[in-house]
């Protein structure tokens, strides 16, 4: 499915990203408040941070203007190129490195603050492998603090609002007409993405599903593609799960 992935968004990510215009914004996902709302990372001046999953990089701008040294990784080299010239564009200095989530093997052992990722889990056809990278990689206390789209919002249809689906019909999803088109996704239910997590050594300290009931001003995917006003009414858009790797 990786490949796919890449596939999809090196071919669709200029357009996703005119069709969004995502803010320079520490966000977590549709029908979420960001960080300065949640709270859940906190100052990061002086600290390294990694960005997995990072797109056209708003959120590693964000972090960088917030003082911190930042790396942003992505699949995709379009993406990459994108982040690139919005860098440029506001002046900051970020490493980027295009590589799977899965193997982070140009960040060293113990050397990240913070690993950040938002809606890009999704897209991970070996979630153990990924967390324990992100285990590697943080330092004693680091904190790993990422989103996904809600497992709930699969089982139903976004503008009937009717079940369509089973909940526990998990594994991979894809949608699209052909080579390079196709959408695929992994879809998991939320204890799996929890045990994952414990299962490599992380404390999950915090699980948080946003009320998105509320329409937040910061929130650019509120009403695009599925992300529908009747579906946020009675589903969460997003979880955000805050993690810490244990110190010695």
């Amino acid at each position: 499915m990786l490949t796919e992935a890449r596939d999809w968004w090196e071919k669709h990510a200029a357009q996703y990203q005119r069709q969004s215009q995502i803010p320079i914004d520490i966000l977590y996902g549709p029908g979420a408040p960001n960080e300065d709302r949640l709270q859940l990372i906190g100052d990061v001046y002086g600290k390294s941070v990694l960005e997995i999953g990072c797109g056209a990089a708003q959120a590693a701008i964000a972090f960088t203007r917030r003082g911190a040294r930042v790396t942003a990784l992505d699949v995709a080299e379009s993406s990459l190129q994108l982040a690139r010239s919005l860098a440029t564009q506001h002046g900051v200095a970020i490493r980027f490195i295009q590589g799977d989530m899965a193997n982070l093997s140009g960040v060293a052992p113990a050397s990240q603050d913070v690993v950040f990722s938002a809606c890009a889990m999704a897209y991970m056809d070996d979630l153990p492998a990924c967390f324990a990278e992100v285990h590697r990689v943080l330092a004693p206390g680091g904190l790993f603090v990422w989103s996904i789209g809600h497992p709930f919002q699969y089982a139903v249809d976004s503008k009937t609002l009717a079940l369509h689906r089973s909940y526990f019909d998990t594994g991979r999803h894809a949608e699209g007409p052909g080579p390079g088109d196709v959408f695929a996704s992994m879809h998991r239910t939320v204890a799996e993405y929890f045990n994952a997590q414990v299962a490599v050594g992380f404390v999950v300290e915090q699980v948080v599903e946003p009320d998105s009931r509320t329409r937040y001003p910061e929130d650019p995917w509120y009403g695009l593609w599925d992300c529908t006003p009747a579906l946020l009414e009675k589903i969460p858009g997003t979880i955000v799960f805050r993690a810490r790797k244990q110190k010695a």
